[in-house]
């Protein structure tokens, strides 16, 4: 696995798959009891036309693109979580040992935001 990869597959696994499964939950919330909150935004949004609900999807994109976007900033070291001025490491362990985010190339934020 390489960085690009990588980030394909983060796309893909994590980012594509939480769109999908919101906007299944907005439709039909699993389970006997669902919440009355969870009732009721399933509600607002099967009452909404086509049109509006198309930007709730676009909308829920956008989040979990800027979620993904901000946790690769973090492993990136590009966001800070803390004062202490340490670095991430992440590495994938197959037949090699990948550095994926190697502070010397592209950063995987930056990779994601190119898909």
């Amino acid at each position: 696995m390489n960085r690009e990869t990588f980030v394909d597959a983060i796309k893909r696994c994590v980012g594509d798959a939480a769109i999908e499964d919101t906007i299944a939950n907005l439709r039909s919330p699993p389970g006997r009891n669902v919440p009355l909150q969870e009732r009721a935004c399933s509600d607002w949004y099967n009452g909404l036309r086509a049109e509006e609900a198309d930007n709730v999807n676009r909308v829920i994109a956008a989040a979990v693109h800027q979620s993904l976007f901000g946790l690769l900033a973090v492993l990136d070291g590009a966001r800070t979580i803390d004062d202490e001025g340490g670095r991430f490491e992440l590495s994938y362990v197959g037949s090699t040992r990948v550095v994926l985010n190697d502070r010397q190339a592209i950063g995987l934020h930056d990779l994601l935001n190119a898909k």
